[in-house]
């Protein structure tokens, strides 16, 4: 089972570099087109932006789902201060803490683009007594911008206003070890994964059990991504993070299949048959309960889809954070996935 691993990093630090918090991501899907037509594919989106491309099978009466999603976690200006700074909404759920001093990027409706510094509302420790002990919560966040402003005037001359998206640095780093860091492999780590499944499907000629629709969706974060999908879809998979830490078995060189998250169960069956696979073909694997999770399968449950679901994912430490994953965790991922597809 061979996977290019320079394809699918060169695809990740790319995707990674691209802001697309959630409910702005058309950089990453027009990305991500581009590369699938290098490849052969044809991919079409439906009204939401969720981008898809169909692999034929052996059986084309029954049809299955890849799903990973394309939307990260964000911010947007909620107000302009009257000092020059900017208060802040999340979009989705960042850790807000670990956002402090972070350095981001303004984008502005008419496509204007600005830097800046997220940093708490008391960011010094030689003028504010609870510099080190106030808690860094959304509503003491504010957005340092990197232009001479002194004014709310003087904000919105610049073109910034409320609703404007704040993008903040990913910071992409891939060692030499074979660890990728970032923010936002939840999950730009999966959709690489997916496109170097992709690719080595199209490369080595390779032929899948049943047609595949491979999704790559929008607003999971905010929980309702694959709300909607192909009718005729009869089972699931979603590829996202894998979760690690407390008494989770998964680490960051292992491909995770998830049992049960917040949503319930996922199908006996299919995460049985993922098991099994892994098993019998001695990946390195863990399954685990997230406690504070949802999918896309969750919100294609959810938004009444009759299908099968399962989730699977490498292992990423610290989510929503600065995460980690290794390779290795990667390249156990694409081979269930492959050999999910092939069975």
């Amino acid at each position: 089972m061979k996977f290019n691993k320079d394809y699918v990093l060169d695809i990740a630090k790319n995707l990674l570099s691209i802001d697309s918090p959630t409910g702005y991501t058309k950089g990453a899907t027009e990305f991500l087109e581009k590369e699938l037509s290098s490849l052969g594919y044809e991919s079409f989106r439906n009204e939401k932006g969720n981008l898809m491309v169909s692999v034929e099978g052996k059986n084309n009466e029954r049809h299955r789902a890849v799903l990973a999603h394309v939307d990260t976690l964000g911010l947007m200006v909620r107000s302009i201060n009257s000092d020059g700074t900017l208060a802040l909404t999340n979009l989705g759920g960042p850790i807000i803490p670990t956002l402090d001093a972070e350095y981001c990027r303004i984008i502005t409706r008419d496509k204007k683009v600005y830097t800046g510094t997220i940093l708490a509302d008391v960011p010094a420790v030689h003028v504010y007594p609870d510099a080190s002990t106030k808690e860094r919560k959304i509503e003491n966040m504010i957005v340092r911008i990197d232009e001479v402003v002194k004014t709310k005037e003087d904000v919105e001359k610049l073109g910034i206003q409320n609703g404007d998206i704040v993008a903040i640095d990913p910071k992409v780093q891939i060692t030499e070890s074979g660890f990728v860091k970032s923010r936002f492999l939840d999950d730009k780590i999966s959709v690489s994964l997916l496109m170097g499944v992709l690719e080595s499907i199209k490369t080595n000629k390779l032929t899948i059990e049943d047609k595949t629709t491979f999704i790559f969706s929008t607003y999971e974060e905010v929980g309702h991504g694959a709300a909607s999908i192909p009718n005729d879809i009869n089972e699931a998979l979603a590829v996202d993070m894998g979760c690690i830490g407390l008494d989770l078995a998964c680490t960051e060189y292992d491909v995770s299949i998830c049992a049960k998250d917040s949503s319930g169960p996922y199908d006996y069956d299919m995460t049985t048959n993922l098991i099994n696979l892994s098993k019998d073909n001695k990946l390195s694997y863990a399954v685990d309960i997230y406690p504070y999770y949802g999918s896309d399968v969750s919100a294609a449950l959810r938004g009444g889809n009759n299908i099968k679901g399962a989730l699977i994912g490498p292992g990423v430490h610290a989510s929503h954070g600065m995460e980690r994953t290794h390779y290795q965790a990667i390249e156990n991922a694409m081979k269930l996935v492959m050999l999910y597809l092939q069975k």
